[in-house]
């Protein structure tokens, strides 16, 4: 495509997803780099670098690391067949999460600062982190972040997933750090990215971790705002 062409498909998007209530941060994700692997094959997940990554994700994610690590030292046969398999599997699972959650639309709870996704046992520790991702560019207020979290009932433990914008990390907003206080707060472990951070802590400690991460957030946000 020439880049008038490009221009005109990227304005048709952006007032497509103007007129649907979508704000300015996610007609600015459209745009990014794109990076291809010109020693793969066209038309296969590996051209790619980013669907190659999803590849890898998927077969971790699945529990079949092996296949990723088999296809990072060069195999293109049977274990490619088998990541695209897992792959497939990948994306029916979150598929089936997403359809729970339209079924299920108070499992999705807004807090004064943030919003939390109770995944309890039904969204495996796998899946939580991509479906609070994808969630993460679809939520009614894009001001707050989303906590996701899974139970785990055999370690006694809740798995978290957290995520937020760009807008607000760039404005000050660090999900890594408020994931690795609040944690430490609670007996458990946290850290991670700006954007994107995780956390376990004990089950049972769950609503006070959750009340705490929003305490922590109001208060970063309060001093986003005031500096604005």
């Amino acid at each position: 495509l020439s880049q008038e062409e490009k221009r005109k498909i990227f304005s048709g998007i952006s007032d497509y997803l103007a007129s649907h209530g979508y704000n300015l941060d996610a007609t600015i994700s459209l745009i990014g780099a794109v990076y291809i692997l010109v020693k793969e094959e066209r038309w296969t997940p590996l051209r790619d670098a980013r669907e190659f990554a999803l590849l890898l994700n998927a077969t971790g994610r699945t529990g079949k690391p092996g296949l990723g690590v088999a296809i990072c030292m060069g195999d293109r046969g049977r274990c490619l067949e088998e990541a695209n398999r897992a792959l497939e599997d990948y994306r029916k699972k979150i598929t089936e999460n997403l359809r729970w959650l339209d079924e299920h639309p108070d499992r999705l709870e807004e807090m004064k600062g943030i919003y939390v996704l109770h995944g309890g046992q039904t969204i495996n520790e796998r899946m939580i982190s991509a479906i609070s991702t994808i969630l993460s560019t679809n939520l009614p207020n894009m001001e707050k972040p989303i906590i996701a979290y899974s139970v785990v009932p055999e370690e006694g433990l809740i798995k978290i997933s957290a995520r937020t914008t760009e807008a607000l990390t760039r404005r000050g907003l660090n999900l890594g750090e408020i994931m690795r206080i609040a944690a430490e707060k609670f007996l458990g472990k946290g850290g991670g990215h700006d954007i994107a951070a995780g956390a376990q802590v004990p089950l049972e400690k769950r609503k006070r971790f959750l009340k705490f991460v929003d305490e922590l957030v109001m208060k970063e946000l309060r001093k986003i705002e005031d500096g604005s």
